[in-house]
């Protein structure tokens, strides 16, 4: 079983230590995402370690499709399979079967929608998401849940959150189930129950009350970075976080932004994830100590300073700005290899700035200064 310990707090932030069958994570933590247990751009399992990642995040929808779970399984795991030996966190493919809206349909049982590649039937629900994530044998699975669309009306989303909880208690019975089993690969895999309910304050604070007495392994705040402004988005946290466990890790789902980063941390978070850093590496879109620019631009096409001054990642230890503007001008895969692993190692490296502060008792004026340097950019 999991341990979290909380090591300490400045204010609300929280500065723990997760220990899980495959190494300690020490939070607050960013999970870089290689949704086909790959990151788009290039990027090896080799390179997440250089880069001080500590968790991955893979998409269970997506290998579900290819190569499939089975296959995954019969490779001995995705921990094998991808040679990654640190924690693995695998979403329960909820907000992807929920993101192709045309193509699917709800019932209590599960949902029905077709796949995204070749059009084929399939079905999911809360034990056909735990027995793929226990085929995969990440180190931590996420529950399966409806995502709502924001806006929604109140009644749909009292209705969908009520059958989440539902849906809630099966996914923890067949989890238990599946870690029994003498086949499983991963028979400590830890399940992270996830808070829904729009932008509605009271709902939200009613579902984290009833998730929170099955005694999960870990909690996550979902449907947020889908449309809502920031400040609503700061609003729910503010109203859940009081709500969760203080002795359990809290992941904020899909977010986000440096910037959006600093205040859930000053929230109480403690995980986080988004696929923002890569995508916006891949099209010369680059994280500094003083906001976001973009590499493409005419301005550095004979600028020999690398991304970031004082950066030690593979691309500003060894490149220069005009040179990787080159790379994307002349459509050479560097570019994009260059420009993600530099942002994830920004991101990797605000984390571990993060945590430090905490540590000190000065994450108040850190994060002041940061958001500060970044002049709202990034």
């Amino acid at each position: 079983m999991a341990k979290y310990t909380l090591l300490k707090k400045d204010g609300n932030a929280k500065r723990g230590r997760f220990e899980t069958v495959h190494g300690v994570i020490e939070t607050p933590v960013f999970m870089n995402v290689g949704t086909l247990a790959a990151i788009k751009g290039a990027v090896s399992s080799m390179d997440l370690k250089d880069i001080g990642c500590q968790v991955e995040l893979s998409n269970t929808y997506h290998l579900h499709l290819r190569p499939g779970d089975k296959v995954v399984k019969a490779m001995g795991g995705l921990h094998k399979f991808m040679n990654w030996d640190r924690p693995i966190l695998t979403d329960s493919g909820g907000f992807q079967v929920f993101s192709l809206a045309s193509m699917r349909k709800i019932k209590e049982e599960g949902v029905y929608f077709s796949s995204h590649i070749d059009g084929k039937k399939i079905f999911m629900g809360p034990e056909e998401s735990m027995q793929i994530q226990s085929n995969l044998a990440s180190t931590i699975a996420m529950a399966f849940d409806e995502c709502i669309p924001n806006p929604s009306e109140r009644p749909y989303v009292l209705d969908s959150v009520a059958r989440t909880t539902r849906w809630l208690e099966r996914c923890k019975n067949e989890m238990d189930r599946l870690n029994s089993l003498e086949d499983t690969i991963n028979k400590d895999q830890l399940l992270f129950g996830i808070n829904q309910g729009g932008i509605y304050e009271d709902i939200r604070i009613a579902h984290a009350k009833e998730i929170v007495k099955m005694d999960l392994d870990g909690y996550a705040i979902g449907g947020l970075a889908v449309g809502e402004t920031h400040e609503e988005m700061y609003r729910t946290i503010d109203a859940v976080a009081p709500h969760m466990p203080e002795n359990k890790p809290l992941y904020l789902m899909g977010v986000g932004l440096p910037s959006n980063i600093l205040e859930a941390v000053d929230r109480g978070v403690d995980f986080f994830d988004c696929v923002l850093p890569a995508r916006n590496g891949r099209h010369g879109h680059v994280f500094t100590a003083h906001g976001k620019i973009n590499l493409k631009n005419a301005k550095y096409e004979l600028d020999s300073t690398p991304i970031d001054e004082g950066c030690q990642c593979p691309a500003c230890k060894h490149y220069s700005k005009a040179y990787i503007r080159h790379l994307f001008k002349a459509k050479e895969l560097l570019a994009m290899r260059l420009c993600v692993l530099h942002n994830l190692y920004f991101y990797n490296k605000l984390m571990e700035d993060i945590r430090a502060a905490i540590d000190g008792g000065y994450f108040k004026s850190f994060k002041e200064e940061k958001l500060a340097s970044w002049q709202g950019k990034a």
